[in-house]
This record gives C-alpha cells, sequence and structure tokens, in this order.
C-alpha cells in the first residue's frame, strides 16, 4: 500500500511584505518551514525586494503584483515544486490587480487570492461581487480537472459567528447580506470551510482594526479562511487560526492536508 505524506499549508495577509520582513515574517518562515505559505496584500513589485525576500532558503516563489505599486499583490512561496504557476487568467475582472495566483500540484489546484474590499463605495462593491462571481467560474471550470484548495483574505465574514459584533456591521462591507450570499453559493457548490470542520465556537478572528486597538480586546474578524472542494475533505487532517502570530492587522491560518 502506498504511503501517504502530509503537507502544512499557511496563509496570511501581511498588509505589506516590505514592513512585515522589518518585523520578523522571514524569520518566522525558516523557524515555522510551512510546505506552502500564500501571503496576500504584499503590496511591493519585484524590483522593490531583496533576493532574500524573492527567493528565501529552501522555497521557490511565484509572485503577482498587479500594476499599481504599493497596491494589493499575492506570492505562494513553495517547497514542492509545481506543475505550472498562473497569474494571468484572461479575465479582466480577475486580472490587473494582483490578487490571485494559482498553481498546480499533482493532487490539486491551490490558489491564494487577495479577494477585493468593497468598503470604498458602491463601484468598489460591485468589482468585487463581480470578482467573486468569475473566481467561482474559474475554480469549477478547473475542478473538472482536479480538487481545489482556496486560501486568502476573503474580505467578507461568513456567519454571525464568524465576527464579534454581527449586529453593528450588517451595513458594513464584509458582512452584507449580499457579499455573504456569495460564500453562501461557494459552500452549496461544495466547497469546504476547513476551519469549521473543527472548531464550531465564536471568538476564533484573523482580522482586527488597528485604529482601535480591537486585537486587545478580541474584537475581531474571520475573514481568512481555506477552503477546499468536497473531493479533498478526507484529505483534511487539520485546520487553525494563529492569532498569537503579530506583524499584521491579520493572523495566519494554516491546514494539514494528507496527500496519496
Amino acid at each position: 500500500m502506498a504511503s501517504s505524506k502530509t503537507i502544512t499549508l499557511l496563509s496570511w495577509n501581511v498588509n505589506g511584505i516590505r514592513a512585515a520582513e522589518k518585523k520578523g515574517l522571514f524569520n518566522w518562515i525558516q523557524k515555522r518551514k510551512p510546505d506552502i505559505l500564500c501571503l496576500q496584500e504584499t503590496k511591493a513589485h519585484i524590483d522593490q525586494l531583496s533576493e532574500p525576500v524573492l527567493h528565501p532558503a529552501g522555497y521557490e516563489s511565484y509572485w503577482n503584483s498587479g500594476i499599481r505599486r504599493g497596491y494589493s499583490g499575492t506570492v505562494i512561496y513553495t517547497r514542492i515544486s509545481p506543475i505550472l504557476a498562473t497569474t494571468d487568467f484572461g479575465n479582466l475582472a480577475l486580472d490587473g490587480e494582483g490578487r490571485i495566483v494559482c498553481v498546480e500540484y499533482k493532487d490539486f489546484f491551490l490558489f491564494n487570492v487577495y479577494f477585493p474590499n468593497g468598503g470604498s463605495g458602491a463601484e468598489r462593491l460591485k468589482y468585487k461581487l463581480r470578482f467573486y462571481a468569475e473566481f467561482l467560474k474559474l475554480i469549477e471550470k478547473l475542478r473538472r480537472v482536479k480538487p481545489i484548495v482556496i486560501c486568502g483574505d476573503i474580505n467578507t465574514a461568513h456567519m454571525e459567528i464568524d465576527l464579534a459584533r454581527p449586529k453593528e456591521n450588517v451595513g458594513t462591507s464584509g458582512f452584507m447580506p449580499i457579499e455573504r450570499k456569495w460564500l453562501d453559493t461557494l459552500v452549496s457548490a461544495g466547497y469546504i470551510d476547513t476551519f469549521r470542520m473543527f472548531f464550531d465556537t465564536g471568538e476564533h478572528y484573523s482580522w482586527w482594526d488597528m485604529k482601535s486597538g480591537a486585537r486587545a480586546r478580541n474584537v475581531g474578524w474571520r475573514i481568512d479562511y481555506f477552503f477546499v472542494s468536497s473531493e479533498l475533505k478526507s484529505r483534511v487532517k487539520r485546520a487553525w487560526i494563529e492569532p498569537d502570530v503579530m506583524g499584521s492587522d491579520h493572523c495566519p491560518v494554516g491546514l494539514e492536508l494528507s496527500l496519496k
């Protein structure tokens, strides 16, 4: 019988990779040594970064910095060489802002995504919803080939249990019914919120407002996720949040998968 291997994946919105570097991000990476690390909101182009940031020891890296400098951006650091890495999807809604890196492995496609924030007005909310819709079309198409893993900052708390003050935030982007409905659709399509496989209680958050000092009081939102398509459910061994890891207004989230 063939043996299986367990891999560790971590995802973190670092709110600027150059700032995170100064706060010890790469020491943390070398200490933790995840098999795959997905970062969002890197806010940097490759020509602004040092060699240790571009190529940390032991990792390949795949970047999507987008057009606008100092804004958005995603990267996947991986110890496992992918079959293919993609940042251009030929879709005006998905391309241009550096929001997606997709890598294909033998067992699954991994999407590292920094989903848009809809809080700056009606047009931006409209863009966020379009991005959601087009992304679901994309993953459903690729799912015909092999299973899907999605991680990143989805910028929406799904259920009341996923934020500290749900009643006060019903009209706030990130918890509007129309945004939450897309997460309902994602789940209905057979994508599993892995954290909720292991934790069914509240007060587990991944983002806190820095200006109000919300983190010290744990007045937060759970907007960072690992979803897997249902074909991978039996492979999910563990999922968690790391609220004690500092360096950003978000904290890392993690997933362990068993591979054939």
